[in-house]
């Protein structure tokens, strides 16, 4: 028996209404959306816009023309930073952040960007008066990420948005490791820029996401080509979606996102956070009774995301994952988790940890036999 404790990189299994739906587009309806004027084109068209619509129902978005369908949120996020930033701005950011985050901004750094990073502590958080005081005048945007994928840390975005907005601050946030599982309203928190995965906590197949752009932001594409509407101009159009979204979007992934939205809708996103936290807690309570085990990250779960970091004593994180595989069907995630600053805030640098992050398709027998597991490699 297999137990899939991987739900931080992608979620697994997706719920029977998401197989379905991506099952009867390929079989049904894989017609190219926008890009014709037969019924099956039209038919793609009505189902590319009802996801938008429940996506942006889901965040708070006001005009779900501000959702911006993107491959995943690495997309989403160079989409934002790149169609933003320019030479001579300054963007504040923190420790905390996927190579997601890390890259792009090195990337403009060379490009005459200044890039300031704000330490967080051994627990993974930022506390929001430093990135305040890093924000001085001039700070053009200020990206982070809501939850850690390393720690699970839970950072505090909703006190730091409207503040931004206050004082003209772009305020991006990662939402790789919350959407989905924490409520997000973009116009509650002030968010100027969302970056969503639909294969994460969201619960839609892998090849999906998007990115919210607060309407009257105007952002350089990061991709020019064919859109379905002005065709006879060689300039991208203006208005949203479109500006963002060159080339044929992924309609069959579309229609499993659209399904996993709706789920998400329909079951409460406090049910599934209340599961998840119940799972965390015991996977937490459970672990804090080895005295090998070193945990990383808030033993709160009230403040604590779906991953979970820990190392044995003197045994190699890798090892460790890869028995628990082998011997115990257990499916984990090892090493740096593509943040090594993060690795370097807790101090987990270069070696990494065993990262276990339960889903809402767990059940406390899982964490029972994880536990069980980890006892049996380490006492």
């Amino acid at each position: 028996m297999t137990i899939y404790l991987d739900n931080a990189a992608t979620s697994f299994p997706k719920p029977d209404s998401v197989v379905k739906a991506v099952e009867q587009t390929l079989r049904h309806n894989a017609a190219n959306p926008g890009r014709g004027g037969h019924h099956l084109s039209l038919e793609a068209g009505r189902l590319v816009m009802e996801t938008r619509e429940v996506l942006a129902n889901l965040f708070g978005i006001g005009d779900a023309a501000s959702v911006a369908f993107t491959a995943n949120a690495t997309e989403a996020i160079n989409i934002g930073l790149f169609g933003l930033l320019k030479h001579g701005d300054r963007v504040v950011t923190t420790s905390m952040e996927h190579n997601a985050v890390v890259r792009p901004l090195y990337a403009l750094s060379q490009q005459g960007v200044e890039v300031v990073s704000v330490a967080a502590d051994r627990q993974g958080r930022v506390a929001a008066a430093d990135l305040m005081a890093a924000c001085c005048p001039g700070t053009r945007m200020l990206v982070m990420s809501h939850c850690s994928n390393v720690t699970g840390t839970l950072q505090p975005i909703e006190e730091i948005g409207p503040w931004c907005r206050q004082r003209g601050i772009l305020f991006m946030v990662d939402a790789a490791q919350s959407a989905g599982l924490f409520p997000i309203d973009v116009e509650e928190q002030a968010i100027d820029l969302l970056a969503v995965p639909g294969h994460k906590s969201l619960l839609g197949p892998p090849g999906t996401g998007f990115l919210y752009v607060r309407p009257d932001l105007h952002l350089r594409p990061l991709i020019y080509g064919g859109t379905g509407t002005y065709s006879s101009s060689e300039s991208q159009p203006e208005e949203m979606p479109e500006r963002l979204e060159s080339g044929t979007l992924n309609t069959i992934g579309l229609a499993g996102l659209k399904a996993a939205a709706e789920f998400l809708e329909q079951t409460g996103l406090e049910r599934i956070r209340v599961h998840e936290q119940a799972l965390l807690a015991q996977l937490i309570e459970g672990l804090r009774g080895f005295q090998q085990i070193s945990l990383y990250g808030p033993l709160d779960s009230d403040h604590h995301g779906g991953a979970l970091s820990l190392a044995a004593e003197g045994v190699d994180p890798a090892t460790m994952g890869f028995r628990l595989d082998r011997e115990y069907g257990i499916c984990c995630r090892v090493g740096l988790h593509c943040a090594p600053q993060a690795h370097r805030t807790i101090g987990t640098y270069p070696i990494g940890t065993v990262r276990l992050s339960p889903g809402y398709f767990n059940t406390s027998a899982d964490i029972d036999r994880v536990l069980s597991a980890v006892h049996e490699l380490v006492v």
